[in-house]
């Protein structure tokens, strides 16, 4: 899944779940006189998550979730429930008891399934956000082959030469996809998108080996290939650089204005939660994000920590579906 890639095993290591916990000491051991003097727990905490084991996504949730379950003293299980570009986890979450009990480990896809397949559904209405988490920045790079490293000399080469390159996505209307949409849409330029199903993995080969000539992605699957040389990473793809990438320059600050296409993460409940409960979850969601080791954790995943509380977190959100909306449309209109 392009949204909420797995790192590399050439360079991060695709760390287990229970190793990355245990490499950031989080895994927790509640006993029953911790879970009193935190209150009494009606119940596990069960955090559903709408991509499979190994995610970012999945290995954020069990960081957090590890550390939740410390802060409350009651037990946090997360629950993988893939299907329908994790629309199908957040439905579920939606329909669930307004209890504080069933959360949902939310991402920029469930703005953007929405928005390009006309769903009911809405984030904001729909869910209770509770703590924005992080976001996992998009790269540009291109195959060392084309004449152009910096964003500037890529548009004039596209402009010179319309419909010859072309961007490899992960799928239409994915962040990788609408981010090169919006980059044609920035440059004028007609660069022809390559949809690759299911993920980045096989338009990450065919951009080493030239088949196609640029992409965005997120820098945790791009930053490998780019240290080794055989891409060349020309943007960040929000208004700062990324801790994981940090030499590469953002669209900014080479005189692209207005492009952020970072890949949120974020925990949300069923709309109705009582607010005293999303108050307390936000807390303990938003602690553990000052904790070295979840920090230390989010990065081997490529992931800048952000936080954030409720209120904080819906206006993001609604800021988020306009600027993906606006996108979207300009996309269309091409």
């Amino acid at each position: 899944m392009e949204d909420m890639p797995m790192a590399p095993a050439k360079r991060f290591g695709r760390l287990p779940v229970l190793a990355a916990l245990a490499l950031a000491g989080l895994l927790p051991c509640l006993s029953p006189s911790h879970a009193s003097a935190q209150g009494s727990p009606t119940g596990p905490i069960r955090m559903s998550v709408g991509f499979g084991p190994g995610s970012t996504a999945d290995i954020l949730a069990r960081l957090v979730g590890a550390h939740m379950a410390t802060q409350l003293g009651q037990p946090v299980v997360v629950e993988n429930r893939p299907g329908n570009s994790s629309m199908l986890a957040a439905e579920a979450v939606a329909r669930a008891p307004k209890d504080g009990q069933t959360l949902f480990m939310g991402t920029v896809a469930n703005v953007l399934n929405p928005l390009r397949m006309r769903s009911p559904f809405n984030l904001v209405k729909d869910m209770e956000p509770i703590a924005l988490l992080g976001v996992s920045p998009q790269v540009l790079v291109v195959h060392p082959s084309v004449p152009a490293r910096t964003v500037q000399e890529l548009m004039a080469l596209a402009r010179a030469k319309p419909e010859t390159l072309t961007f490899g996505t992960s799928g239409l209307g994915t962040a990788s996809d609408l981010a090169a949409q919006l980059f044609n849409t920035k440059a004028g330029t007609k660069v022809l998108t390559v949809q690759y199903q299911g993920g980045a993995s096989q338009g990450v080969t065919d951009l080493l080996t030239g088949r196609i000539t640029a992409m965005f992605n997120v820098a945790v699957v791009l930053a490998p290939y780019a240290n080794a040389g055989q891409l060349a990473p020309l943007a960040v793809g929000q208004p700062r650089r990324t801790a994981i990438m940090p030499q590469v320059p953002t669209m900014d600050e080479q005189g692209v204005s207005g492009f952020d296409v970072g890949v949120w993460v974020g925990l949300f409940a069923p709309a109705g939660t009582p607010p005293a409960a999303v108050e307390r979850l936000a807390r303990a969601a938003n602690d553990a994000l000052q904790s070295d080791a979840v920090k230390a954790a989010m990065a081997i995943q490529g992931m800048d920590a952000v936080g954030a509380g409720p209120a904080e977190f819906r206006a993001f959100i609604v800021s988020d579906t306009e600027k993906w909306r606006l996108i979207i449309e300009a996309a269309d209109q091409r």
